[in-house]
């Protein structure tokens, strides 16, 4: 299957869960995810219009963004390590994986550094798996009044990731726990401006978080395919 029809694919199904839940098209964004395919494969993505960028790694997004950086916005939606903030605060325009004081700290010392204002997302463990990263439900609240006085990180919303489910109904839970998560967080008005985004949803399972209310759905295999070394 070609780039342009897996896009006419994806489309029209994020198009049916939008009309399934009442939501408005438009207010769903697709992040191309593309650290399994090579720079060419990138640029023809962005060829094709898919604005929005995903890369988990900046090892890995190197060599595109050096190449392609202009071109898009550009998403890190991997975990990210204290020390390698200062490679990615100027080149990603959203980061996914805000999740401990440490990282917040250091966005905002190097992006008042470079006047900037990063848009981040708290990265929330609503199913609890161990092996996922993310901040339990619970201290979500604390977390966003410690972080309230730093003015070059703006959280815009919130992250999870599901587990993988050979269903993907069973991941329903997950995503209007999220939802719901940021809904009382609004309640509580703990940040200058509302929360509006949520950051869930994957290649097995974006139709579920679209129709729990995700506003970004992070695409890779079904969207950009996956290149063999």
């Amino acid at each position: 299957m070609s780039l342009m029809e897996r896009i006419d694919q994806v489309e029209q199904r994020i198009t049916e869960a939008c009309r399934r839940s009442g939501r408005n098209r438009d207010d769903v964004h697709v992040i191309a995810v593309t650290k399994y395919v090579s720079l060419d494969m990138t640029a023809s993505v962005l060829e094709h219009g898919l604005h929005h960028i995903g890369e988990n790694r900046w090892q890995d997004a190197q060599a595109k963004w050096d190449a392609l950086g202009s071109q898009g916005d550009w998403h890190f939606i991997g975990h990210l390590q204290t020390n390698k903030v200062r490679e990615v605060i100027d080149k990603f325009r959203y980061i996914h994986s805000l999740d401990r004081i440490s990282l917040a700290r250091e966005l905002e010392k190097r992006a008042a550094a470079l006047n900037l204002q990063v848009s981040a997302f708290l990265q929330v463990n609503i199913s609890g798996e161990e092996s996922k990263y993310g901040m339990p439900p619970e201290a979500a609240a604390s977390f966003l009044k410690e972080i309230n006085s730093l003015s070059h990180v703006k959280v815009i919303g919130l992250m999870t990731m599901a587990p993988y489910e050979s269903s993907a109904e069973m991941t329903r839970p997950v995503f209007r726990g999220l939802r719901q998560l940021r809904d009382e967080l609004n309640e509580q008005a703990l940040t200058a401006e509302p929360l509006t985004e949520l950051s869930m949803g994957m290649s097995n399972d974006f139709e579920v978080a679209i129709e729990e209310g995700a506003t970004w759905v992070r695409l890779g295999s079904i969207l950009v395919g996956k290149e063999e070394d």
